[in-house]
């Protein structure tokens, strides 16, 4: 697998506000709120996205339901790291599940047109395995 970047990071809050309330106003971070309760910011330096991601939405993202699977331990932050295309996300599926992990979702299209795929680190960050288009340089 070649990682070409981390395409992002965040924590994956609660539906109360006290996420938000923490990076927006101790931090002073300056969100958008892209989907009710996702906020995300492209204008952080040092990382191409941070957002904070309700749990409801990660777990829909991942499991086509907005409840966690309480078999599972509940992510407390997600990352994301960009491949080179999505053929590359499928590949590198493979290449983990062969090495053993289990893989939460296989390589899918999502409607946004990012390639996307998730597993759970040992630490219980969600990891996601992607391709997004609009932010690999263009040639």
């Amino acid at each position: 697998m070649d990682i070409s970047f981390v395409a992002g990071f965040g924590p994956i809050g609660t539906s109360d506000s006290a996420s938000l309330d923490f990076w927006r106003g101790a931090l002073g971070i300056a969100f958008h709120e892209n989907a009710p309760g996702y906020f995300h910011t492209d204008d952080l330096r040092g990382v191409k996205t941070f957002a904070i991601w309700p749990l409801s939405q990660a777990a829909e993202a991942t499991f086509g339901t907005p409840e966690w699977p309480g078999s599972l331990p509940t992510p407390q932050a997600w990352i994301e790291f960009d491949v080179a295309s999505p053929a590359a996300v499928a590949d590198a599926v493979d290449e983990l599940r062969a090495a053993g992990h289990e893989i939460l979702v296989g390589a899918h299209d999502e409607p946004w047109g990012q390639t996307t795929s998730r597993l759970m680190s040992p630490e219980g960050l969600l990891v996601g395995v992607s391709y997004t288009p609009w932010m690999h340089e263009q040639a």
